[in-house]
């Protein structure tokens, strides 16, 4: 059976530029289209976080101002609730060993700005994955983890690859606008990344090699279908 490594952020708040603080966590879409995808195909998913702490949906994920569908919310939350246990007690990151799976999956949310951007489990978890040829997943601002990814003389794990994230120009005009404390797309550029963005809120993936990314909610399905791609190739 095809194993997938979930990793999930656990922050609950996000500091912003103002030093005021905002309610984040994992977005809903993105992490109910992925799962939902790839255990309908027959993967074992399991869930994992810093430490092994609950992993919060984003309150705005759910807001019908926000998602403007009521009938994707309650698809949302129903499906949420049938992984509630797992999401309540994911495995710890550190515990694991992310070369074993078949592929690792990062769905975004501001959350992994704030812990998996920084953890040192997640980084080595990225390098030891990338390392061992695993397929690698970040979606929206799940790329934000791939900045944990350093090597042991300094540099960039991923260096040189290319990839798509959330842009700063969706940031600006609808993700923390000028809350934001720093844009990841800029971030990865500065570390040697090839940041490869594409229409704002239009789906866009990007593969190179392993690693598969994908840059906004609306990318959910299209990132779940190139992994479930990629693997078929493996097993072929």
């Amino acid at each position: 059976m095809t194993s997938i490594l979930m990793i999930v952020t656990a922050a609950d708040a996000i500091e912003l530029a103002d030093g005021s603080t905002h309610p984040t966590g994992f977005w809903a879409e993105e992490l109910v289209v992925a799962h939902r995808a790839l255990t309908a195909a027959g993967a074992e998913v399991t869930l994992a976080t810093p430490g092994g702490a609950p992993a919060p949906v984003d309150p705005g994920s759910l807001s019908p101002e926000i998602v403007g569908d009521a009938a994707k919310i309650e698809e949302f939350r129903g499906y949420l609730e049938s992984i509630a246990a797992e999401l309540a007690a994911p495995a710890a990151i550190g515990e694991l060993d992310a070369a074993a799976y078949d592929a690792l999956v990062l769905p975004g949310g501001h959350g992994p700005m704030v812990d998996l951007a920084h953890d040192p489990a997640v980084g080595a978890a990225l390098v030891a994955a990338d390392r061992a040829g695993v397929l690698i997943a970040p979606f929206c601002h799940g790329p934000a983890a791939l900045l944990s990814a350093t090597l042991a003389d300094g540099g960039f794990a991923f260096a040189g690859r290319a990839l798509t994230v959330f842009t700063d120009e969706e940031e600006r005009t609808g993700g923390l606008g000028a809350g934001t404390p720093w844009f990841v797309a800029s971030a990865l550029a500065e570390r040697g990344a090839h940041v490869e963005g594409g229409a704002a809120w239009s789906s866009h993936v990007v593969r190179d090699g392993n690693l598969i990314t994908g840059q906004n909610p609306q990318s959910s399905e299209a990132v779940a279908g190139a992994l479930l791609e990629a693997l078929g190739e493996r097993a072929a």
